[in-house]
């Protein structure tokens, strides 16, 4: 489970983050939910298992494309070679259905806190 966090400039993420975007209106901060924590959670579907090169068109769109047809809303964190999508909780099993029905293969991970599903296509 994670938890998105909107910091102002000045502010400090503390180390627990897993993804750290600055732009113009602040910090944005990925991260594992804290125990007792009442946000929003959030779970990950990550595309690690299929890597590619930031020169593959159409990864992060194949994912993302079935989710916002099923009106499921998403937050993305790129590295060079992988993406890493999170949806709501709530939302997890219409995520899982509309991902698999768009063709690709959701399998969950180890069950550590944290760990994302990954999705193949």
């Amino acid at each position: 489970m994670f938890a998105i966090e909107q910091l102002p400039h000045p502010a400090s993420p503390g180390d627990d983050w897993v993804v750290l975007v600055r732009g113009p209106e602040g910090l944005t901060v990925v991260r594992a939910v804290r125990p007792l924590e009442s946000s929003e959670r959030w779970i990950g579907f990550y595309s690690g298992a299929t890597a590619h090169g930031l020169d593959v068109p159409g990864m992060l769109a194949a994912i993302v494309t079935p989710l916002a047809e099923a009106a499921i809303p998403v937050f993305v964190a790129s590295t060079s070679d992988a993406d890493l999508v999170l949806v709501p909780q709530r939302r997890e099993q219409q995520a899982v259905i509309a991902l698999e029905e768009a063709g690709h293969q959701v399998e969950s991970g180890d069950g550590q806190a944290g760990e994302p599903f990954w999705s193949q296509h």
